[in-house]
């Protein structure tokens, strides 16, 4: 039980499977000049929590200067409880979502944030609902501008039920695109339903069979060499995710297709802001995305939540209920 000056949190104390996790107390953070208190009700799961948690992507987690116990979860969605001196833009009781990016710390009941790093959430949905959508940023900024995508054109999506993924293609449909989505045989019928053209399941199709694409936005890093080569004349290739099982060669190959100028792997990390959320929320607002929520779990069963994401299959976002 946390008392008024301390919030519930999600932490481990050691890098390892889902079960490090656990819920433990925090000081509860009191905004800052320029900075907006915000109580969270839900966040979602991402890939970059299940590697952060088994200590994959130390090099960015070990920067961390509150060393042990470290935080978890990236994104999140809830409404702002207090504003700090100077803070301007939103009020308190706005209802609002963002992405913490490349820190953690939102499976808590509190966090801190800089105005620019939120947006009000779109309406007509849910927090739990809303929680599923922030990282929708990553897709925008692949596609539109990393990937310069334009109307007419074929796109490709692998790993197109996941948690990007999913986003990826609805906002293909929203830009006017072509899509073919690679995902799972146990979710082809669902990435249909988001609006993609043509679905194959990965583990049954040959990549040479898929054709030719303008665009190919890679979720999941692996045989990036394979899919470079299914780009047509002028195409396009960004990834998000590089082959963690051979980082070294994996990222290599990613620095040495810069000699391919325009038709180059273009890698990035998500730099989430008010700008990308706002423009996410217009397209739920209009019609053009909705969240796909596959289950919801309460604070104290995320560890389960996380053995659910690395058990596969899902479909959209994995979200945990935080107060």
């Amino acid at each position: 039980m946390s008392t008024v000056n301390e919030m519930r949190a999600v932490l481990f104390d050691r890098y390892g499977p889902p079960d490090v996790l656990y819920v433990g107390t925090l000081p509860k953070p009191v905004p800052g000049p320029g900075e907006v208190l915000v109580r969270v009700h839900a966040g979602s799961v991402n890939g970059g929590d299940l590697h952060g948690r088994a200590g994959e992507v130390r090099l960015v987690t070990d920067v961390n200067p509150r060393g042990w116990p470290k935080p978890m979860g990236l994104d999140f969605a809830g409404e702002v409880a207090e504003v700090g001196p100077g803070a301007t833009g939103p009020k308190a009781g706005d209802r609002v979502w963002g992405v913490l990016g490349r820190t953690f710390g939102s499976f808590a009941e509190y966090v801190v944030v800089r105005p620019r790093a939120i947006a009000l959430t779109p309406s007509g949905l849910g927090h739990v609902e809303a929680a599923a959508l922030p990282v929708g940023t990553v897709a925008i900024t692949a596609l539109r501008d990393k990937g310069g995508l334009r109307p007419g054109e074929r796109l490709l999506v692998r790993g197109a039920a996941g948690g990007v993924g999913h986003i990826a293609v609805q906002l293909g449909r929203a830009y006017g695109a072509h899509v073919t989505a690679l995902t799972g045989a146990g979710t082809l019928d669902f990435v249909r339903g988001l609006g993609a053209h043509e679905a194959f399941d990965y583990a049954a199709t040959d990549p040479s069979e898929l054709g030719r694409f303008d665009v190919v936005f890679d979720t999941v890093g692996t045989d990036q060499r394979v899919f470079h080569r299914l780009l047509a004349p002028g195409g396009r290739m960004v990834t998000i995710a590089f082959d963690l099982r051979r980082p070294v060669s994996s990222l290599a190959y990613i620095a040495a297709s810069a000699r391919r100028g325009r038709s180059r792997v273009r890698f990035f990390s998500g730099k989430p802001s008010h700008r990308l959320l706002a423009d996410l929320a217009r397209h739920v607002e209009k019609g053009e995305l909705r969240p796909a929520v596959d289950r919801v779990f309460p604070l104290d069963e995320v560890a389960a939540a996380h053995r659910a994401l690395e058990a596969g299959g899902v479909r959209g976002k994995i979200v945990v209920h935080v107060s």
